[in-house]
């Protein structure tokens, strides 16, 4: 474990702090719950159930100790009502903004509810978190806003247009965080993600990430298919990464680490062959006959970027985030999970 992220973690055990986790029932939100309630911290978590599943909360729950879970409130509610934004920050030091309609397709098929849940949503949990005086605002942002910018890596100072109403809205999210700061000087950092993947990810829906997708689709015997040629290429980020991120941003003590934007990747390229392949080599432990598998390919999605490749040195430098966990680390962790899930 990196030194920095160690010593946080140590620190919070010995001083509990007081963290609200929105979208606490989807995949990135559920593991930073288990991550918080096993440094022994007080949670709130609020989920309106759109997206997020009960089966990940009751999963943290069987990983951590009765005293643990007793440090956590679940809220049902939806962000796009500012009340129960204002009740959910109530008392709370670090708000961890998870809750999110994602996707580029569901945006391009509804871009309204993305709007909705994207920018009104957002906006209400800023007012709320700075109206009951939260002291960190950490928020999911996104690679996507880099849109149509050539150059690779992605450096946070350097976007393009945005290429899908998602994109849009997650690019209004880092400029109202920006002029949070500056007009009532509230704290945020947003952590643009690239590609997260790992336990808890759901590969079922129209709109499921692509590695939990392959898993399901290599363990169950299913036509796996691949959009374009298979050369685009992504930076998958392992979750174990973006939940030390998230931790390092929100107690972070250098000022001028607030209020800025940082890419959350592992920082190299792997394409969707490449991809395909690792996640065969994996499940064929389980399944033999997914040795003879092959991906179908098909057309290019709309909105989707042909590569992405994060410069993760601001984040290194400024919040001291070091990934530990390449692609191959990650999907050997996120393998056994959906062997486990998936395999039956």
């Amino acid at each position: 474990m990196p030194k920095s992220y160690d010593n946080i973690q140590t620190k919070l055990k010995s001083s509990p702090r007081t963290w609200l986790i929105t979208g606490v029932a989807g995949f990135i939100g559920s593991n930073l719950l288990e991550t918080l309630l096993k440094i022994d911290q007080k949670v709130v978590g609020l989920d309106n159930f759109a997206t997020g599943i009960q089966h990940n909360l009751d999963e943290v729950q069987s990983l951590v100790s009765n005293e643990q879970w007793q440090q956590f409130t679940f809220i049902k509610g939806d962000i796009r009502n500012l009340e129960t934004c204002k009740h959910a920050c109530n008392g709370v030091d670090y708000v961890l903004h998870q809750a999110a309609l994602g996707s580029v397709p569901r945006s391009i098929e509804d871009p309204l509810t993305t709007n909705e849940n994207n920018i009104s949503g957002f906006l209400n949990m800023l007012v709320a978190a700075k109206d009951t005086e939260v002291q960190r605002f950490v928020y999911a942002a996104s690679s996507s806003t880099y849109g149509d910018h050539p150059d690779l890596p992605k450096v946070e100072e350097k976007i393009g247009k945005p290429l899908s109403p998602y994109a849009v809205t997650k690019l209004v999210n880092e400029i109202y965080a920006e002029v949070f700061a500056k007009t009532y000087n509230f704290k945020t950092i947003g952590l643009r993600y690239f590609n997260i993947f790992g336990q808890r990810q759901d590969p079922n829906g129209a709109y499921a990430a692509v590695i939990p997708k392959w898993f399901a689709g290599l363990i169950k015997n299913e036509t796996v298919y691949i959009n374009g040629d298979g050369k685009t290429s992504r930076d998958f980020c392992f979750i174990e990464n973006c939940v030390q991120a998230n931790l390092l941003a929100a107690t972070v003590e250098d000022e001028a680490a607030t209020n800025q934007v940082y890419n959350i990747a592992f920082g190299e390229r792997t394409t969707l062959n490449e991809l395909y392949n690792l996640i065969k080599e994996r499940v064929v432990d389980i399944n033999e006959t997914a040795k003879e598998a092959k991906p179908q390919y098909r057309d290019f999605r709309a909105g989707d970027v042909h590569h992405s490749l994060a410069d993760i040195s601001k984040a290194k430098k400024l919040i001291g985030y070091e990934p530990q966990f390449s692609v191959k680390k990650g999907l050997d962790r996120a393998a056994e999970w959906y062997m486990k899930n998936l395999g039956n």
